[in-house]
C-alpha cells in the first residue's frame, strides 16, 4: 500500500515502479478506511476490552486476542474484504480527498 509516506516517495521507489509499469493511485496517508486490517483490529479490540477479566500482561493479552480472533464471525471478515472495491472506488472518485470519504463509506 502506497500511502504517500516519505519512504514511498524516494527516487529508488519511483524508478522501480516506473520500470515495472506500475501505475500509482492517489492514496490518502494513514487512511483507516483503505486498510482493511484496521477494521478487524477495531472489532477485535472492542471484544478484548469488553471481557469480564481484561488482560493485565503480555501473556494474557496474547491469549485474549487469540481467543477473540477465533470468535470473530467469518461474515465480518468477508464484509471487510468485499467492501474494499467500493472503498477504493470512492477514493478514486474523490481523488484521494480523505476529508470527504465519511460521506461515502
Amino acid at each position: 500500500m502506497d500511502d504517500n509516506a516519505t519512504c514511498h516517495q524516494t527516487l529508488a521507489v519511483l524508478d522501480c515502479l516506473d520500470s515495472e509499469g506500475i501505475q500509482r493511485l492517489v492514496w490518502p496517508a494513514r487512511s483507516l478506511d483503505l486498510n482493511p486490517i484496521e477494521n478487524v483490529w477495531d472489532s477485535l479490540g472492542r471484544q478484548v476490552a469488553g471481557r469480564n477479566y481484561p488482560p493485565t500482561n503480555k501473556n494474557t493479552l496474547i491469549r485474549a486476542l487469540t481467543e477473540e480472533l477465533d470468535k470473530l464471525p467469518q461474515q465480518l471478515l468477508d464484509n471487510v474484504v468485499q467492501s474494499m472495491v467500493r472503498r477504493v472506488e470512492c477514493c478514486i472518485t474523490l481523488h484521494g480527498d480523505i476529508s470527504r470519504t465519511d460521506t461515502f463509506l
